[in-house]
């Protein structure tokens, strides 16, 4: 299972990076990809009772690892992502020109596979976690695919602002599980689900991680601007990965959550909600692909309900109906693909008599979208009434009633939407209903672009006429996830009340759908997620700014006195809740000879208080520089002292150089920060940090790391001088950080004195004026 991670990730790598090589080669590879991971999924997955497991850990000392199990849910899923990703990139070869921008899509699709089939293997929260976030970026950047668009730009940070705030709060649920159970792992918390106000909170984390990764609302804004992608893209996006991620995490956690109240009904109210919002507002669209985007919208509510609600019979009906809606999405998104590539429209106002010039498209095309409908004999029909039965039989109380009458109204508006969908792209029309011409197909469509749709809709044909048997493999996965799981698919369930429902939705919402006319266009409402996102984020950048102008003046000494101001403050919190702490102990100095350096010392320091030459400040900080190497030496520390030494002397020769390019005297004091201001700031921060350090060194509960690098001197780095070897052995990477530091100083001041010099030698240049004497001509005949 990391082997098949893994060979994705530098698949994808390879296509993005091999810049000489075709780009059908890099599809034909990544096809190949998913192609092997699908027959291995089969090989390991499928036949052992047993779940295969495998773990790398990553980081052994906090317990991080990576951990995979390939159950029966996880198995069902990867094939959905496989074999959709293989059909969907063969159909990318006809429908993009093969340029660069293929390469780029090539590489990131088979990163969002890959993404995507670690996510549905993950064995716990911490691992599903990684590659959350993981196709939240995929996403991000295949959504913008086209960056020269505004639309797709602005779709594609939406996309990741909203799927990574959830991601947040992901995260922060499994920090709180951790804590609070020990673990993370889906099977440990489904066998015995924890308990807790601190559970409870984590729940509800996990549960917002998921709503924004699946749309859900009032989340749900972000999904319908994601079409600015292509349609590959979208038909991956919508049927097998993204937003099915969000379900697959409800799915593994409702076993042991579903029971929580605050769970069910978050679950009930947001899934149905969604289900409802987005079905009407697909009734309104006239772009076929935005009117796709919104019914996706309404069946992720409709799978949210049934995977979300804890309930084994809903549980079994949410994992059939998750591969029946990926395979009738794909279908679906391709189909419309299709059309817009033979006509340059998706719009179905200008769309008449495709059903003639395309019969296949067409045929095909009303299949995926009759299982959507949930038509008999297609898979939608055999897990809508699944669903409708669980329903009917959950005893949940008032939350099931709710989620009765929530899907059984959204299965009315998918069922409109659904022949909204195929009558406006394959009907035929009198007038076009936006006053134009109608759009005519201007080339035929190869295999690789009717194929995969063909191939979607024949498998909901197949997989509706042979539902029993498909049903019995759907066990495996259902009971993965909740062991009483276990149920069945009918093509022909018998006359009972899920059936009279189901044939009432289909015809009122035939009629419904039927008698919505193409021509009603979306309205613009005054509230709206997507607005109040975009009101939001311009608020929170205009604010940014309005804070940075007053923050960010330019002024070194604001941020200087901002800084050692709450420096202060922090340090006298501390020394205020032990103010005596260390004085004590504390020995002013062991001779009249250190008494007399340090009072040297401040000499030199109040000195640069009253100096105004900038030059007689820096030999004044010097000298208080000096005076500490003295003192060094005096507790006898030689080298420390040298080395003391030699970094005053070097930062001196910095100030100086750097002195050379500025004015001679200090400017006047500024009105806001008065020399006293100043000086109090200044007196508090030494005496703070003083202080602090006696504190520090009075609160010594365990001996001296001073003494252990005694010992280890000699006998393990070879050397009698214990400084040079702390420097060098013990703390080498240290050092290291701080030469490099020093060296990045001194090439940024050098640049500065160079730039310094170069802009004093324009200004001198422009000061010159020019020669008022004319020069004069040469006289005709003489030398020039």
């Amino acid at each position: 299972m990391i082997v098949l991670v893994l060979l994705h990730a530098v698949v994808a790598v390879a296509v993005l990076t091999a810049t000489r090589a075709r780009p059908v080669v890099g599809a034909v590879l990544g096809c190949l990809v998913l192609a092997a991971t699908a027959i291995t999924v089969i090989v390991l997955g499928i036949g052992p009772t047993t779940a295969r497991s495998e773990s790398w850990e990553w980081v052994p000392d906090l317990g991080l690892r990576l951990a995979f199990r390939l159950d029966g849910f996880a198995v069902a899923m990867a094939l959905v992502v496989s074999v959709i990703g293989v059909l969907v990139l063969a159909y990318s070869i006809a429908y993009f020109d093969q340029d660069a921008t293929y390469v780029r899509f090539v590489g990131l699709f088979v990163a969002f596979a890959g993404a995507m089939t670690g996510l549905v293997m993950a064995a716990d929260l911490f691992t599903m976690f990684v590659f959350w976030e993981l196709t939240s970026v995929c996403s991000f950047l295949l959504i913008g695919l086209n960056d020269r668009s505004a639309a797709a730009r602005s779709a594609a940070l939406r996309a990741l602002l909203v799927t990574g705030a959830g991601g947040l709060c992901l995260l922060g649920g499994v920090v709180l599980l951790q804590v609070a159970s020990g673990t993370t792992d889906f099977a440990t918390l489904a066998s015995s689900p924890p308990e807790g106000a601190m559970v409870t909170t984590a729940a509800c984390l996990a549960l917002v991680g998921a709503f924004t990764k699946s749309a859900q609302f009032p989340f749900h804004f972000w999904l319908p601007g994601a079409m600015a992608a292509p349609t590959p893209v979208s038909a991956y996006l919508h049927s097998a990965t993204m937003v099915k991620a969000g379900i697959v995490l409800m799915a593994r956690l409702a076993p042991a959550f579903g029971e929580l109240d605050v769970w069910r009904w978050a679950v009930v109210v947001c899934g149905g909600t969604t289900m409802l919002l987005g079905g009407a507002r697909a009734m309104r669209q006239t772009d076929a692909k935005l009117l796709l985007a919104h019914s996706t919208v309404s069946q992720l509510g409709f799978l949210t309900l049934l995977v979300g609600l804890g309930v084994p019979g809903a549980t079994y009906a949410g994992v059939a109906h998750l591969v029946a809606h990926a395979v009738f999405k794909a279908g679906l998104f391709l189909g419309v693909g299709v059309v817009d590539h033979a006509t340059g429209t998706r719009d179905i106002r200008r769309l008449s008599g495709l059903a003639r010039e395309m019969p296949v498209v067409a045929i095909c095309t009303g299949l995926s979208a009759a299982s959507m409908a949930g038509l008999i004999p297609l898979f939608g029909f055999a897990t809508k009434e699944k669903a409708l039965v669980a329903l009917l039989d959950a005893d949940v109380g008032a939350a099931g009633v709710v989620a009765l009458v929530a899907v059984v109204v959204g299965a009315v508006l998918s069922a409109a939407y659904s022949v909204r969908l195929v009558r406006g792209l394959f009907g035929t029309k009198a007038v076009a209903a936006d006053g134009g011409d109608h759009a005519h197909v201007h080339h035929g469509s190869g295999v690789l672009l009717v194929g995969p749709v063909a191939s979607f809709a024949a498998v909901s044909l197949v997989a509706g006429v042979g539902a029993g048997v498909v049903g019995r493999w759907l066990v495996g996965p259902a009971t993965s996830l909740d062991a009483a799981a276990s149920s069945s698919l009918y093509l022909w369930p018998g006359f009972n009340t899920a059936l009279a429902i189901s044939l009432s939705v289909v015809v009122v919402g035939a009629v419904v759908g039927w008698r919505v006319p193409a021509s009603v266009a979306p309205t613009m409402t005054k509230v709206s997620g997507e607005r109040i996102f975009q009101r939001l984020f311009d608020g929170l950048l205009d604010g940014s700014k309005r804070l940075t102008v007053i923050t960010q003046s330019g002024s070194l000494v604001a941020y200087l006195g901002v800084v050692m101001a709450v420096v202060t403050a922090v340090l006298v919190a501390g020394i205020a809740k032990d103010p005596g702490a260390g004085i004590d102990e504390l020995r002013w100095a062991d001779s009249w000879v250190q008494a007399a350096i340090a009072m040297i010392a401040i000499v030199f320091a109040g000195a640069v208080i009253v100096a105004r030459d900038r030059f007689v400040s820096a030999l004044l900080i010097g000298g208080v520089g000096f005076s500490c190497a003295v003192l060094f030496a005096l507790y006898g520390a030689p080298d420390l002292a040298l080395t003391q030494i030699l970094v005053e002397t070097l930062t001196i020769v910095v100030f100086l150089l750097v002195l050379r390019q500025m004015p001679r005297r200090f400017s006047p004091d500024p009105v806001w920060a008065p020399r006293a201001v100043r000086l109090a700031i200044s007196v508090g921060v030494g005496g703070a940090v003083a202080a602090f350090a006696v504190m520090v060194s009075a609160a010594r509960r365990a001996p001296s790391v001073g003494g252990t690098y005694a010992e280890l001197s000699l006998p393990e780095a070879g050397g009698s001088n214990i400084v040079n070897v702390i420097l060098v052995d013990f703390r080498g990477v240290d050092t290291l950080g701080e030469i490099t530091v020093l060296a990045i100083a001194a090439l940024g001041v050098t640049n500065l004195v160079r730039m310094a010099r170069r802009a004093r030698s324009r200004a001198l240049d422009a000061a010159v004026p020019a020669s008022p004497i004319a020069p004069i001509a040469p006289v005709e005949g003489s030398d020039a």
